[in-house]
């Protein structure tokens, strides 16, 4: 069962943007992270909840969505996500996050697989102008944003190739192929 939620839960960056995700479903997936290990219990982290279409359009216009796909500016309007989860660290609490963020997402994420929703992580946000936009208190760095929704998109897991790259990449029918190493490239013993 976890290793299905692990294969399917990819980074999904296109979305059937018109089917909504209630505010509800949003705080149960931030009840899986608040429920998640924390680095010494510190509880650091604050979650920022997006799913009304003038704040999701404020959170995109900060994000960049596909390093590795140079001549795509993210998913077209129809495409985008349903809603957001941002990540914040209280630096009231914590001046170190340590890998906090990272776990809470994967159990965002994992959560919101289960539920036939799919989601990213992106690291890649203009974080002065979103901290402008959504008026987020200074004293809370922003760590990630999760996007979420329903995906309208396949992805491909593959070992990687004779050259060795691994860049994932969009074939013509637009599905979204992403090499992996192969178990006995990554354990040293």
């Amino acid at each position: 069962m976890i290793d299905e939620l692990i294969k399917g839960n990819r980074s999904y960056r296109r979305f059937h943007q018109g089917e909504p995700m209630s505010l509800e479903t949003l705080r149960g997936l931030v009840n899986l992270a608040r429920l998640s290990a924390s680095a010494a219990n510190l509880q650091p982290l604050k979650y920022l909840l997006a799913c009304e279409p003038e704040k999701n359009a404020a959170i995109f216009s900060c994000l960049a969505w596909a390093g590795y796909l140079k001549d795509w500016p993210g998913p077209a309007e129809g495409e985008r996500p349903a809603a957001y989860i941002v990540i914040l660290g209280d630096t009231e609490i914590s001046k170190n996050f340590g890998c906090d963020h990272g776990i809470a997402a994967q159990s965002i994420l994992l959560g919101a697989r289960e539920q036939g929703l799919g989601g990213c992580m992106l690291g890649s946000i203009q974080r002065d102008r979103l901290r402008e936009l959504l008026k987020i208190p200074a004293a809370l760095d922003i760590l990630l944003v999760i996007a979420l929704g329903r995906p309208r998109e396949t992805v491909i897991l593959e070992e990687v190739g004779p050259g060795g790259s691994i860049k994932y990449w969009r074939d013509d029918q637009g599905g979204h192929h992403v090499p992996k190493r192969r178990l006995e490239d990554i354990i040293l013993g």
